[in-house]
């Protein structure tokens, strides 16, 4: 088995300054919680942050091996039904922001992808994408790969906003804890 990666960036989804309110101890006990989305496998998580630091919503925040300046420690990763009513609003926005940050990796999503089985491609784990779409796709593909969003839009006429389907992927992936394949979040 391989080790999981870890995630190196964080974007923070809310600040729990007082801790998290389902917490069981008194208040005086609890410590401050941050929960926030890696950057990389958008994996959901709960950090301590440093004494006396100043954190904000969509702050981005190290907790890589290095020295961290905002953050303590990775307290531990978490569900999506562990995330504050806060932190599920921000999602999407976050998420969003993410995609169109890492165009070129999910651009690459739609040259790439692959069977996984006989019967089902990566293309149709995409929310609207059944199998004419997906030919439809391939087809393109080969003749030339996409090298953005736009040019997607723009041979696929079916698919006005490529990116919408990336992020309404990643939130359900996220929400799902019975999703059988993880594209682009880590289980």
């Amino acid at each position: 088995m391989k080790a999981e990666k870890k995630e190196v960036n964080a974007i923070v989804l809310d600040v729990l300054i007082k801790g998290h309110p389902d917490d069981p101890r008194p208040p005086f006990k609890r410590e401050p919680i941050v929960q926030a989305m890696g950057l990389e496998q958008f994996k959901l998580l709960e950090l301590v942050p440093k004494n006396n630091v100043s954190i904000e919503l969509h702050d981005k925040v190290y907790i890589g091996d290095a020295e961290r300046d905002k953050i303590e420690r990775v307290k531990r990763r978490i569900g999506f039904n562990d995330l504050t009513q806060t932190a599920r609003g921000e999602l999407p926005f976050v998420i969003e922001k993410l995609v169109k940050d890492r165009e070129p990796d999910f651009v690459a999503f739609f040259n790439k992808a692959i069977s996984i089985t006989p019967k089902l491609h990566m293309l149709h784990l995409l929310p609207g994408i059944g199998k004419k779409l997906m030919w439809e796709i391939l087809e393109e593909r080969n003749k030339k790969p996409f090298v953005n969003f736009a040019d997607i839009s723009s041979r696929i006429k079916s698919i006005p906003h490529p990116e919408k389907m990336i992020q309404l992927r990643i939130l359900e992936e996220l929400q799902d804890p019975d999703v059988k394949y993880h594209v682009f979040t880590s289980r």
